[in-house]
């Protein structure tokens, strides 16, 4: 996945107030639509070290956090390993890189995941293929925001381009709304955040 290097580097330093925060809102908008699954199994996709899955991991009967980064997976282990928790697991892999034919689930999630992917449709139509039939992939991720350049990650996401695009994949009944505005959280910018879920 994109800039798997960068996070390599700031693994043991990345869970600072501001990102704890950002994950607490992240979380509380991914938890609006999960509804009853306990006794559904998540992905958190991308999951750096945690932060959002470990704040849903009561809404589910076990989480799966995936990363590319092998040194954020050693965080989440570490956390994983000191609260004892016997729902949680952990998986260091890349999407854009090799196929999981056998890896499924009921929900995945991903937090300001998307904005790091170059081929944004083609990690979609993995994760599609990932869920099982009426499973939801659920995004947050930042309002395309025209102050935000950079080589390294996507400028935010439209909505409607990416309610299409997903269509275009095989999403159904895909909704989204902004639930966030913040100071300075998007690359030194102030932005907007999204939620948006879909079923396959």
């Amino acid at each position: 996945m994109g800039n798997t290097e960068k996070f390599e580097m700031i693994a043991t330093v990345y869970d600072t107030p501001e990102r704890i925060e950002i994950a607490k809102v992240s979380s509380d908008a991914i938890r609006e639509y999960v509804g009853d699954a306990s006794g559904k199994n998540a992905i958190d996709f991308g999951c750096g070290t945690g932060l959002v899955g470990m704040s849903l991991l009561n809404e589910f009967h076990s989480v799966l956090f995936l990363d590319t980064s092998p040194s954020m997976i050693d965080q989440i282990e570490r956390k994983i390993s000191d609260l004892n928790l016997q729902n949680a697991d952990t998986l260091c892999f890349d999407f854009e890189k090799s196929d999981l034919t056998e890896l499924r689930a009921d929900y995945i999630f991903m937090a300001q995941v998307l904005l790091h992917i170059p081929d944004v449709e083609f990690v979609l139509a993995r994760l599609f293929d990932v869920l099982h039939e009426g499973g939801h992939l659920l995004i947050v991720d930042f309002d395309k925001n025209k102050n935000v350049v950079s080589e390294f990650v996507h400028n935010g996401f439209d909505q409607a381009e990416l309610a299409g695009l997903m269509a275009k994949v095989g999403y159904k009944d895909v909704q989204s709304k902004t639930f966030h505005h913040g100071n300075k959280i998007f690359m030194g910018q102030d932005a907007s955040m999204f939620v948006l879920d879909s079923r396959k």
